[in-house]
């Protein structure tokens, strides 16, 4: 009853604390906008100056928005494999699927001059970006189900995983070297991973992956608590092991590689992040964690943006720099303390 007691107390927390990062995510930046002005537009209300209500809708709602999906997916596909894997340092991307993503977008922009104009210039636009991105992590997807179908062990199909990372890797690699100074910084600019500039159309698309994926994680919630004892555990309650591992996967994929498709590879917050939540919440119950990872994964994404944004600055910094700086020392210090990490 206590335990019960403490963890609601502990949501009703992680709550508040979403609700406040949001908003002040949307006040500060470049230009500050007054707290009381950004809860008038949240509620409805118009701005004050019309300059600031443009700037929330268009600007910073979008990308509050986009962060939120973003570390709620990385953190719940962290989660997943994890448990799966049964390894702490296991992330969203273990199963090479930024890695395919990259190749596709390296494809792209790298390889695209090659092709008729008409073509090319799609391909260049952002619909064109995201699709290539899409196609390199679906790619990946279908291999390493292919590869689940015939291995028993779940370890092996990290090793597989990891096995396309470096193929592909090493194809981008040969591509970057013999590509052009501007088309190598376009590549660059995408890999460093970006939540702002997605209109609300993209926004949507992604949120409708993010939910289908949150959803086969639901179904999955029973299986990850008894994987987390061993497959032969799970096997003796009647787990289709198989079944349950090509679900995992599934969701993983979506989770992971819808959010790199529109935001490119965020690092960190799916390794960091159920750490957090085992520490906070001190339980391997995945029914608890599974909505502690949703709340901790939004609030952190949120602060990584504010940071990125550098208020009073007239500039931005990648994303996925603060995510990294953020989220190493807090994975180190996690690694220290590794009797707590369940």
């Amino acid at each position: 009853m206590k335990t019960n007691h403490r963890n609601t107390i502990l949501f009703s927390i992680l709550a508040l604390t979403l609700l406040l990062t949001l908003l002040l995510n949307l006040s500060l930046g470049q230009v500050a906008i007054p707290f009381k002005e950004v809860i008038k537009s949240v509620l409805g209300s118009n701005a004050s100056k019309d300059t600031w209500e443009y700037i929330i809708t268009n600007f910073r709602l979008p990308k509050a928005i986009t962060a939120i999906l973003v570390g709620i997916g990385l953190s719940i596909s962290g989660l997943l494999m994890q448990t799966l894997f049964r390894n702490p340092l296991a992330g969203p991307y273990v199963l090479g699927l930024s890695s395919g993503s990259s190749l596709g977008v390296a494809f792209v922009i790298l390889g695209a001059g090659s092709l008729p104009i008409i073509v090319s210039e799609f391909l260049l636009s952002s619909y064109g970006i995201i699709l290539a991105s899409c196609l390199g992590s679906f790619a990946v997807l279908m291999l390493v189900l292919l590869i689940s179908k015939f291995l028993r062990d779940t370890m092996t199909i990290l090793i597989a995983g990891l096995m396309f990372s470096s193929f592909a890797g090493a194809i981008v690699s040969v591509l970057t070297y013999f590509s052009s100074a501007e088309k190598l910084q376009k590549f660059t600019f995408w890999s460093m991973g970006s939540i702002g500039n997605i209109s609300w159309q993209n926004i949507i698309i992604l949120l409708v992956a993010v939910l289908i994926g949150l959803l086969l994680s639901v179904f999955s919630i029973k299986s990850l608590d008894a994987l987390l004892l061993g497959e032969n555990y799970a096997k003796s309650l009647g787990l289709n092991i198989k079944k349950s591992r090509r679900l995992i996967i599934f969701a993983t994929s979506i989770l992971a590689g819808s959010i790199t498709a529109f935001a490119g590879p965020i690092a960190f917050i799916g390794l960091a992040v159920p750490h957090v939540s085992k520490l906070i919440f001190q339980t391997s119950n995945h029914r608890i964690l599974f909505w502690s990872t949703i709340l901790i994964g939004a609030i952190i994404m949120l602060f990584c943006d504010m940071v990125s944004q550098m208020p009073g600055c007239d500039f931005t910094l990648p994303i996925n720099a603060i995510t990294s700086i953020i989220g190493a020392p807090v994975v180190i210090w996690l690694l220290v303390r590794k009797k707590n990490i369940q």
